[in-house]
């Protein structure tokens, strides 16, 4: 059965969005339809905005739903219509990596989360006229009321956590929080230099807290945002516009420079200040969405005894970790409701205003 949902499309770089009915496709097999409650506005779908990241227009965004379950494809069978859940990024199943565990760097992930399009090259939806429209972004394109999602996608969640939160834990929230727990597996005790304190950033600094990090060095231009990333468990706070980061970070570590490194900005001067703040032997990650022809001396790489890593999604398992963080959440120790922001989902172009002036931590829209 079809289903029309109101949906904000994108049909070119640098548009703004417009509300319009699109047709979605019929279930397949794999597939549920999730009436979306509420969404995340997350930098990757900015990225795509902006052509950092390719898109094939028109096309729905929106990765980071949350919803109820409104039918099911006849080969679900641990999900029910009515169940709450969340939504997260697409991946096989059935390969190398989806097979050991790292479904976040499935061989498939482009083609699943980016290209527009199922693994069988079918589209999820039509314009209200026929015309061509592009979903399936990040396996559902949650700026919609209504999506088609892999089962995979979906982790069922209790229904007495409010929908409103749980979205943004499907991608940036995740990922920032994942990267500190699996990507780099910070242990207690240890230092660890975060870039940009945005949702992944101060995601990424709560998780740090709740692993026991002893030295938690937050570095940004915007005082406010420095100052919250102190109330979530920075001790140190560096602005990058005033303050020499790297003679500071060593003086912070008594010279040895921070054992661990999360950089949120992509902006090639931050990670020099990171990779140069760093001791010999530290661990990187870089979880910012770069521009295409951004670039990075090679001397700083070669020689210098640390590992830098392209982090995607926190290495999570997100039927695994994202239960996980719920239940941080529930213990008091990763109070993530404190960065969302809720926008009426017709305000989108507001939302995006706020994200990228700094008024708002993490944007996310709810559904009338």
């Amino acid at each position: 059965m079809t289903t029309t949902a109101h949906a904000a499309v994108l049909r070119g770089t640098d548009s703004p969005f417009s509300f319009e009915d699109v047709i979605l496709d019929d279930l397949q097999p794999s597939e549920i339809l999730v009436k979306i409650v509420a969404t995340g506005l997350c930098h990757t779908d900015l990225a795509v905005v902006h052509g950092d990241i390719p898109g094939t227009f028109p096309f729905v965004l929106g990765h980071e739903g949350a919803g109820i379950v409104e039918q099911i494809g006849s080969g679900v069978g641990d999900l029910a219509v009515g169940d709450h859940v969340a939504v997260s990024f697409a991946s096989c199943g059935r390969c190398a990596n989806c097979l050991t565990g790292r479904e976040a760097y499935c061989l498939k992930f482009m083609m699943l989360n980016i290209a527009g399009v199922r693994e069988d090259g079918s589209g999820t939806m039509t314009a209200a006229d026929g015309g061509e429209m592009h979903g399936s972004f990040f396996g559902q394109s949650s700026f919609a009321s209504h999506a088609i999602v892999a089962a995979r996608n979906a982790v069922k969640i209790a229904p007495d956590v409010p929908l409103e939160l749980v979205g943004p834990l499907g991608c940036g929230i995740q990922t920032g929080a994942g990267t500190v727990l699996n990507s780099l597996a910070v242990p207690a005790g240890s230092s660890i230099i975060v870039s940009g304190t945005g949702a992944m950033g101060l995601s990424a600094i709560m998780a740090a807290k709740a692993a026991g990090a002893t030295t938690i060095i937050a570095v940004d231009v915007l005082e406010e945002r420095l100052a919250f990333a102190t109330k979530l468990g920075a001790t140190h706070i560096i602005n990058g516009k005033t303050d020499d980061v790297v003679a500071t970070i060593m003086k912070i570590t008594e010279g040895l420079g921070a054992a661990y490194a999360i950089d949120t900005t992509a902006v090639p001067a931050v990670i020099q200040n990171l990779i140069n703040a760093t001791r010999f032997g530290a661990s990187i990650a870089l979880v910012g969405v770069g521009k295409p022809d951004a670039m990075l001396p090679l001397a700083l790489v070669t020689g210098a005894g640390k590992t830098l890593v392209g982090a995607i999604e926190g290495d999570a398992v997100p039927q695994v970790f994202i239960p996980q963080l719920i239940s941080m959440f529930q213990a008091g120790t990763f109070p993530f409701d404190q960065l969302i922001t809720t926008y009426p989902f017709e305000q989108i172009e507001n939302a995006i205003a706020d994200t990228k002036s700094g008024a708002a931590v993490k944007a996310v829209l709810t559904m009338p």
